[in-house]
């Protein structure tokens, strides 16, 4: 059984810093991209970042700069650094696991709240 486990969300205030841990079980880490997505309330889910296992990383426009995912294939976690955060930066933040060799092979977490406050 798959799980991705997401915990570090929270209230902070604008320019404050958070990050987001994500624990994966039930799969192979090494043959996922694992990301983050975040979605806002009325607005569609976006990809904030995802990485690869051979550090390939991929980062959404609004976060560039900002925000930093790594991960630590021994311990099958991904983080995600998130530094200056902006009230714009209020979501609930995914992450996402996708089999390199199929698009169609995904998990997603729960989801965790973060909430940035002017």
């Amino acid at each position: 059984q798959v799980q991705l486990v997401e915990s570090g969300g929270g209230d902070v205030q604008a320019g404050g810093s958070l990050r987001l841990s994500c624990a994966a079980s039930g799969i192979i880490f090494n043959m996922h991209r694992m990301g983050w997505y975040r979605q806002a309330p009325g607005r569609q889910r976006e990809m904030v970042a995802t990485a690869t296992s051979g550090g390939t990383t991929n980062y959404g426009d609004s976060v560039k700069g900002r925000f930093t995912i790594s991960r630590d294939n021994a311990k099958n976690t991904v983080y995600l650094q998130m530094d200056s955060l902006k009230p714009e930066d209020t979501a609930v933040y995914y992450c996402h696991a996708q089999l390199i060799y199929s698009a169609d092979v995904q998990n997603w977490g729960q989801g965790t709240q973060v909430t940035v406050s002017s």
